[in-house]
């Protein structure tokens, strides 16, 4: 059960517990928020919600022993009260809900796409109910983004997919690895909890059982996303594969001339040496079993004599790629250790 004790910031001193609050409790990311936050030692619930107002009060089987709380309609009023608040709802109702609670005073962390894209175009393509972007804002990757998380109002927490593919290609990309003009490939696969709680036929058991099937083929948000940080155009195909939880990403690029599988090494080893949630395996290739149930994002790498090179990047979608990030970034912004309530 839940005991709220006096937590230690980063500096080694003694902090005040933080009172928090998740709105969108009941689907797949907000119950995995409850259970990190409830064990959490440097954090209270302060309200738990559903995902809208015209709903019942209601307990979480799953979370019995863990969290005594019960999930009441989403109430801005209520969540005001929190000194941060998660917000696990969809990309309209995140929208808008964080202005207003960041005029209230309220620190955000954003779990829907709302605010993830900067260029106003894209932005209204993909997320047309946001509009001008709050100040702010940073972009959630914790382990590029660190310094921005710290001091940010509001966060925009990755997506599952952008999370895999950024963390493996971004330090060959600042690196000057990546040969200029070649095609970067990003295959992926993901578990169906990436989809949703919604149900749909897509999602359905009897549809994914034995199946695996690419969507959002040249049309995925998350391939805008990509894009957006990495600064250069790559080719996204998703995947759903009848796991319930999972990102595999293989990633296909080609490396400027005298690259090695050393030199990869190399900078990721820079890159990622005060990262505790990156693991590099190098030629050992990561596999989803290797990372589910976790807030670690595992990446291996071979490189072949003529200079192609296959990046493989895999984690949890629900943890690395969602909510446990979200912890991680609270971590930061509260002066917290980074691991905390996480290993």
């Amino acid at each position: 059960m839940h005991t709220v004790v006096q937590p230690t910031s980063a500096d080694g001193q003694r902090t005040a517990a933080a009172r928090v609050a998740v709105a969108g409790a009941t689907g797949y990311t907000g119950q995995e928020l409850l259970r990190l936050l409830a064990r959490h030692p440097g954090v209270t619930i302060a309200a738990a919600t559903s995902s809208g107002p015209a709903t019942a009060n209601r307990s979480l089987p799953a979370l019995a022993g863990i969290w005594r709380g019960v999930i009441t309609p989403l109430d801005p009023g209520a969540l005001r009260a929190a000194d941060l608040v998660f917000l696990a709802l969809p990309d309209a109702a995140a929208a808008k809900l964080a202005p207003p609670l960041l005029e209230a005073g309220a620190r955000v962390i954003d779990l829907s796409g709302a605010f993830r894209l900067r260029d106003d175009g894209q932005r209204a393509r993909w997320y047309p109910e946001t509009g001008r972007l709050p100040e702010g804002l940073a972009y959630g990757l914790t382990e590029l983004e660190r310094d921005t998380v710290r001091t940010a109002r509001l966060v925009a927490n990755p997506g599952c997919y952008p999370t895999a593919a950024l963390l493996a290609l971004a330090p060959l990309r600042s690196a000057g690895l990546l040969a200029a003009g070649a095609d970067i490939i990003v295959d992926a696969k993901s578990g169906v909890s990436g989809a949703g709680k919604t149900p749909s036929e897509r999602t359905h058991f009897s549809e994914v059982h034995g199946s695996m099937g690419a969507y959002g083929v040249f049309n995925h948000r998350h391939g805008t996303e990509i894009e957006q940080v990495l600064g250069a155009p790559v080719t996204f195909t998703p995947h759903l594969v009848p796991l319930d939880r999972g990102i595999f990403s293989t990633i296909y690029v080609r490396l400027a001339a005298g690259a090695t599988e050393e030199t990869l090494a190399a900078v990721y080893e820079r890159a990622y040496a005060g990262a505790p949630f990156v693991r590099l395996v190098g030629q050992a290739l990561p596999e989803i079993k290797h990372v589910a149930y976790t807030n670690f994002c595992d990446i291996g790498w071979r490189v072949d004599p003529s200079g192609r090179a296959i990046l493989v990047s895999v984690l949890d979608n629900l943890l690395k790629g969602a909510s446990g990030q979200a912890v991680q970034n609270m971590n930061v912004m509260l002066g917290a250790d980074e691991t905390t309530g996480l290993l």
